[in-house]
C-alpha cells in the first residue's frame, strides 16, 4: 500500500472510531485525547487529517453524504424502492441521523474556518439533487400527482427526520413500544402521500 492509500485507510479509521465514540458518549465524551487513545495514535497524528474537532465533525458528516449520493448514483432501482432506501438509511440508525443533524445545525450557527468543507457538502447535496429531483418530478407525473416535487421531497426530509427524533427518544425507546413498526407506518405514508388528482 501506497503513502497516500495509507493515508486514506487511517484516515477511514479516524473517521469510524469517531463516529462510534460520538455515538457512545455523546459530543461531550468524544475528545481527541480520547480518540487517541483508542486509535493509537499520537494526538498530533490526528492533526494531519483535521484541523479541529469541529473540522472533524463536518468531515463525518460529509461522508454520510457522500455515501448517500453513492447509492443514488450506482442504483438502478425504481423511485419507490429509493425512497424507501433513503428513509432507512436514517430511520434504521436514528440516534446519528439526529446527532448528525444537531451538529451540523450547531456548526452552520458557529463553526470557524468551515467555509470550504461547507462547499463540499453542499456541492455533494446539489449532485444528489439534480439526479433526484427528474426522478421524483417523473414519478409524480406517472401517477398524475397534485403534489410539486419540490412539496414532496421536503415532506419526505420532513417526516423522515422528524422519525429519526421520535425513534431516538428516550421516551419513544422507554414507553411508545415497537421501532420497527413506526419505521413502517413512516414509510408507508410516504409512498402513499403523493395521491393522485382527482379525475371528474
Amino acid at each position: 500500500m501506497d503513502r497516500h492509500a495509507q493515508f486514506r485507510a487511517r484516515e477511514a479509521q479516524i473517521f469510524d472510531m469517531a463516529e462510534q465514540l460520538l455515538l457512545d458518549s455523546g459530543e461531550g465524551g468524544m475528545t481527541l485525547d480520547t480518540l487517541a487513545l483508542h486509535l493509537d495514535l499520537a494526538k498530533g497524528t490526528l492533526y494531519k487529517h483535521f484541523q479541529s474537532k469541529d473540522e472533524l465533525y463536518l468531515h463525518l458528516i460529509i461522508r454520510h453524504e457522500q455515501a448517500l449520493l453513492d447509492l443514488l448514483l450506482e442504483s438502478t432501482a425504481e423511485f419507490q424502492e429509493l425512497l424507501i432506501t433513503y428513509m432507512r438509511h436514517h430511520l434504521d440508525q436514528p440516534q446519528r441521523t439526529a446527532l448528525l443533524h444537531q451538529l451540523e445545525e450547531r456548526l452552520a450557527a458557529g463553526g470557524v474556518g468551515l467555509g470550504s468543507l461547507f462547499s463540499d457538502l453542499y456541492r455533494i447535496r446539489k449532485q444528489r439533487l439534480r439526479r433526484i429531483v427528474p426522478l421524483t418530478g417523473s414519478y409524480l407525473e406517472s401517477i398524475n400527482s397534485r403534489l410539486t416535487t419540490r412539496d414532496y421531497l421536503a415532506a419526505v426530509w420532513a417526516v423522515t427526520q422528524g422519525g429519526a427524533a421520535i425513534l431516538n427518544s428516550s421516551f419513544y425507546q422507554r414507553y411508545l413500544g415497537e421501532r420497527e413498526s413506526l419505521k413502517l407506518v413512516l414509510i408507508e405514508q410516504m409512498i402513499s402521500l403523493p395521491f393522485p388528482q382527482a379525475t371528474h
